[in-house]
């Protein structure tokens, strides 16, 4: 493979066929279609593009060698293809992500579509091809964030970045790429860890057509050079199941992220080998016991941070995989032990490095812009949540779900109970969160978010839960949590705190926020953020924090990191004030302490579960 390409790495570490691929990042024609008349003017057919933009950086970022960054309600990506010669099978094309409505035509002809943002599609060009081993290959892609029709996350929906909302992602923003596959194939694999069992089930789709009557599904487990377990199944028309029994089991944790390589092999009657396909996976367990999440049967806080997976020169593509390794590498340097993924849908290769670092992550959607008032609202979450939930599934990593963040009473409560019960039924082994920080309708674990900025204040906030006092009182939030007085012993996840504004060379006049008032010194930041995390360790009814946030997003100010990924403080001293036992941990501290001495921030109080 050429250095040259971008995002050279393989984009689907978790079902790999590594020889037969072919990557297609690089230089494509490209053109902005600001009338979205493209179709009326045949660019799908149009033997070339007037511009370039280098794939897979979206084209307001840097990277893409485009720049540009106002509104574009349609573009256009055309390259040439040329297939390896010793292939034979189908061709698959493979779209990592591209924002929103995506049409891919073959030499000017329609072979596929997707609605959707954050999540992958495949088109099988094979008939498209007819045998031909050069094509000419159109993306047309459509956005538009202001429309309630999509999900945007955090992408602005007016022309500068503001507030919580930063530059937008129009089009493609993952990895293109081929695939050579048989007639009949494996297309994806679910892997579910029975710890208490020293089991895996494994649940294997086929995709094609043409399987040979008597073919069955070998499957072989190792730890390196170890052979532990293998099984093999016959196979249905659409797939097979089965469980294999481990000679061995290593937990996997963030302290020891155990990893072990799992074969399938497709085979016929006789023997010979269809397809194979390389996977691995991790033995672990999620279980809520009173007000515990416990990793693998023991009560494990979950020291978490915010991240919204944004970059200066790539926008919501890490501009190599290093990048992604760092932030994760940082993260845990500071004694975070995993992150909430926010407004966004992280890309496979970063849920692999979390895999395989040790790092717990919340899969989340990017669910701001999409009107889910609207029945059309609520079938788009639907499909969108169900191919991120199919696409992540396997990851040890993720510990939990959260489809919705900060609805009010305004969104029909019936959406979330409807998206949560799906959730459930997809996914029995981890908990699901319906709506985070606000209104709760029907829930696993009951979250909030308060960014006061008063350790004090925080305190006395939430010494009620002791007596039995319901959280939304404690937060004094009726009206946000009209609907939310509905709680059934579910453990408490105070999922958005701090937030911390720290830009001590900002000028009068920067448009740059934070949550609070700005410390006036390093000194006063450090003994508010010592007293707010102390604060949700000590309370022996928390199962976890998410401090706000792990970098500077473009105006907003309050990471530990900057934008460009420079600590603003010593790692080593945040890691001190993180790595202390838990209440929820047995960490002995059981009752809350008070902060004598610590200063009230005026004005703070308005901040209390104010939207990221």
């Amino acid at each position: 493979m050429q250095p040259s390409i971008p995002r050279p790495e393989y984009p689907r570490p978790r079902f790999q066929r590594k020889d037969r691929w072919v990557n297609l990042n690089g230089c494509w024609e490209f053109e902005i279609d600001h009338g979205n008349s493209g179709v009326s003017r045949s660019l799908h057919s149009a033997p070339h593009l007037s511009g370039t933009i280098t794939v897979p950086f979206c084209p307001e970022s840097p990277l893409s060698g485009v720049g540009y960054r106002d509104f574009m309600p349609s573009v256009w990506y055309r390259r040439d293809l040329n297939l390896p010669p010793e292939w034979s099978g189908r061709v698959l094309l493979h779209v990592g992500a591209c924002d929103y409505k995506s049409t891919v035509y073959l030499d000017g002809r329609e072979v596929g579509s997707h609605s959707g943002g954050y999540t992958p599609f495949t088109v099988d060009l094979t008939a498209a091809l007819g045998g031909r081993r050069h094509a000419s290959l159109t993306i047309h892609a459509e956005d538009d964030v202001r429309s309630g029709a999509q999900a945007k996350g955090k992408q602005s929906h007016v022309f500068h970045s503001t507030g919580w909302d930063y530059t937008r992602t129009t089009g493609i923003w993952q990895t293109v790429w081929l695939e050579s596959v048989p007639q009949a194939y494996l297309a994806s694999a679910r892997l579910t860890p029975q710890l208490s069992t020293g089991t895996l089930a494994v649940e294997a789709r086929l995709a094609g057509s043409g399987l040979p009557r008597g073919s069955r599904l070998l499957l072989e487990a190792r730890d390196g050079d170890r052979l532990i377990s293998w099984g093999e199944v016959d196979c249905g028309f659409s797939g097979a199941s089965t469980t294999l029994s481990l000679t061995e089991v290593r937990p996997w944790t963030p302290e020891d992220p155990h990893l072990y390589d799992l074969t399938l092999r497709l085979v016929d009657a006789q023997g010979a080998e269809i397809d194979r396909v390389e996977s691995y996976f991790g033995m672990r367990s999620i279980e809520i016991n009173g007000y515990a999440l416990e990793l693998n049967g023991k009560p494990y806080f979950q020291r978490l941070v915010l991240d919204q997976g944004f970059y200066p020169d790539g926008i919501y593509t890490a501009p190599d995989e290093e990048a992604l390794r760092r932030d994760i590498e940082l993260a845990k340097e500071m004694g975070f032990n995993g992150a909430r993924l926010h407004q966004k849908v992280f890309e496979p290769r970063f849920l692999y490095l979390c895999d395989l670092l040790g790092y717990l992550a919340w899969g989340e959607t990017a669910d701001w812009g999409l009107d889910v008032t609207r029945a059309d609202g609520v079938a788009t979450m639907m499909t969108n949540w169900v191919e991120q939930i199919e696409r992540d599934y396997s990851h040890p990593c993720i510990v939990g779900w959260i489809p919705f963040n900060e609805h009010d009473t305004r969104t029909n409560p019936e959406s979330f109970r409807a998206i949560y019960r799906m959730t459930r039924a997809l996914d029995p082994t981890r908990p699901c969160i319906d709506s985070s920080g606000w209104m709760h309708v029907e829930t696993c674990i009951y979250d909030v978010h308060d960014y006061t900025q008063d350790p004090a204040a925080l305190e006395a906030r939430y010494r009620g839960m002791l007596h039995g006092e319901e959280v939304y009182r404690c937060l004094d939030l009726r009206e946000v949590h009209r609907n939310g007085d509905y709680h059934e012993g579910q453990p408490y996840f105070v999922s958005e705190m701090g937030g911390i504004w720290w830009n001590p060379g900002q000028k009068p006049g920067d448009p740059s926020w934070g949550y609070g008032n700005a410390p006036h010194s390093e000194e006063e930041f450090r003994h508010r953020f010592e007293g707010l995390i102390g604060v949700l360790m000590r309370h022996p009814m928390m199962c976890g924090l998410c401090y706000t946030q792990l970098t500077d997003v473009e105006q907003e100010v309050n990471g530990l990191l900057t934008f460009d990924r420079q600590p603003k403080f010593d790692l080593a001293w945040i890691r001190s004030v993180l790595e202390r036992p838990a209440a929820i941990e047995g960490g002995g501290w059981g009752q809350l302490l008070q902060f004598p001495g610590a200063g009230r921030d005026e004005g703070d109080d308005s901040q209390v579960a104010a939207a990221m």
